[in-house]
């Protein structure tokens, strides 16, 4: 027998001893994030909302203390996101595990999850396969379909676009999501008359914005990472003369984000996105919960906060219907059809597949007291994965 078989099996034998701690009056909490590199500031909003939550709601749930152990990928690091959840298991003996902003970490994590029968919560990752490496896997983020995939059929079906343009950065997100909305788009009865992927690192986007002028599309799609890529776009379509009134621009949300729309100016008005989540969405709830990541952060919360502070009431519900029981079977069966107001709106989680359930809100870019928002005017509800439905089929 080898040695590296001997190792495993010792791992696996580890990993399954790992039993919950029920009977002790603490429930440890593993946060796997990049609280350092190049991600460092999404795990700092979500690990911000995680510290809000536990603040407002007091850190007992079901009678038990909780105790938060947190782990640093320092960007992404799937090898080094496995040994740190097998450590979280093994040696600080975690009853759940959560946060994970990055798709290739959390894909690895998902090993660890499954073998320990650990309930881990997927705070931002957004990969649609995530949750089906584990049974005990539920998302409080979004999948790229969700959005993406309903974002090309409003495309087509709502604001009537036939012809459009794709441009996406050449990696696994954006192929996710190039591929989400011309599926959605073209079952709608729409076409896509061009295509481009670009390169990740620092592309000067001015020969792309060019090629898809000259095709004279309806629209362009665009899908690139937040940070300084946005602006560039922008300058991108003002000097290569795009105007929004007469070509659509449709994105992601990271297109418009705050230091996004800081950096283009007026030359981000007009712009369509689709998001799950803004600060400036219009509800009681989302009010207070801004009023008080600010008064606690001195900024505005983004998609990786209202991940993370529902991840963390997904927690607490599942703990308080489990009335304290840390099990992995419990606290998942638990969490399945779970359904909450949120600062975003409405949501649940789906019990067949454990991904969110939510309202998609379609927003365009226009100037509101003297200042660029990103303005909610469509919306579509009670969107599931399509991604999973498919699976089904």
């Amino acid at each position: 027998m080898s040695k590296l078989f001997i190792a495993a099996s010792s791992l696996a034998a580890a990993l399954a001893a790992a039993a919950p701690a029920y009977s002790q009056g603490t429930i440890k909490i593993g946060l796997i994030m990049s609280y350092s590199g190049q991600f460092a500031d999404p795990a700092a909003q979500m690990d911000n909302a995680v510290k809000l939550y536990v603040k407002q709601h007091g850190d007992t749930v079901a009678g038990k203390k909780l105790e938060f152990i947190r782990k640093d990928t320092g960007g992404i690091a799937p090898p080094l996101a496995k040994r740190l959840a097998q450590e979280l298991v093994v040696r600080d003996k975690v009853d759940i595990i959560a946060g994970l902003v990055l798709t290739p970490n959390a894909l690895a994590v998902g090993d660890v999850s499954a073998e320990a029968k650990k309930f881990t919560v997927i705070m931002n990752a957004a990969t649609a396969i995530i949750t089906t490496k584990s049974p005990y896997m539920a998302r409080t983020s979004t999948t790229l379909p969700q959005l993406n995939e309903t974002f090309g059929t409003w495309a087509a079906k709502k604001a009537g676009v036939k012809k459009v343009y794709t441009m996406v950065s050449d990696y696994g997100p954006g192929h996710d999501a190039e591929g989400a909305f011309q599926r959605g788009f073209k079952e709608a009865g729409g076409e896509i008359v061009g295509s481009v992927r670009m390169p990740v690192a620092n592309p000067d986007f001015s020969a792309f914005v060019q090629r898809a002028k000259d095709i004279n599309p309806e629209a362009i799609y665009v899908f690139i990472p937040g940070g300084t890529q946005p602006s560039a776009l922008g300058r991108a379509l003002a000097e290569r003369g795009v105007d929004t009134a007469k070509t659509k621009i449709f994105g992601m949300g990271e297109l418009t984000e705050d230091e996004a729309r800081k950096t283009m100016g007026d030359a981000s008005l007009g712009i369509v996105t689709v998001y799950h989540y803004d600060h400036n969405h219009q509800s009681a709830m989302n009010r207070e919960f801004v009023k008080a990541y600010n008064a606690e952060y001195n900024r505005n919360p983004n998609i990786y906060a209202v991940g993370g502070w529902d991840g963390m009431h997904l927690i607490y519900e599942t703990l308080k219907k489990t009335k304290g029981n840390t099990d992995g079977d419990a606290l998942i069966a638990a969490a399945k059809g779970m359904k909450w107001e949120s600062p975003r709106g409405p949501i649940s989680i789906d019990p067949e597949t454990r991904d969110i359930v939510q309202t998609v809100y379609i927003r365009r870019v226009e100037k509101v007291g003297g200042q660029l928002l990103n303005v909610e005017f469509d919306k579509v509800e009670n969107v599931k994965d399509p991604f999973k439905a498919r699976m089904k089929k």
